[in-house]
């Protein structure tokens, strides 16, 4: 990705049970390489749904290169060139 590009992240989410209910849908993300020790699963977007019963959303999550940096050990806000994975959870509310 270029400084002014972006990634996208997307994952459809359903409700398989007979009630209404919500969610909340997480992005994280995970540094493979970099010049520090980075978090195995670092928080970078949320969103917070309602489904009714049966119901699918597509929820989509767009990073740009300021989600993306972080302090080096110069404690120099930057962005680093490598390898990210991440990873899409949802977690139901009661």
């Amino acid at each position: 990705m270029k400084a002014n590009e972006t990634i996208t992240a997307a994952v459809t989410v359903t409700n398989t049970g007979k009630y209404e209910g919500e969610e909340v849908v997480q992005l994280y993300i995970r540094d493979v390489v970099g010049s520090i020790t980075r978090p195995v699963k670092e928080l970078k977007a949320f969103q917070k749904i309602l489904l009714k019963a049966g119901e699918s959303k597509k929820i989509t999550f767009t990073l740009s290169i300021n989600d993306l940096k972080f302090y080096n050990s110069d404690l120099k806000f930057i962005a680093e060139p490598g390898d990210l994975k991440y990873s899409l959870v949802a977690i139901q509310e009661m």
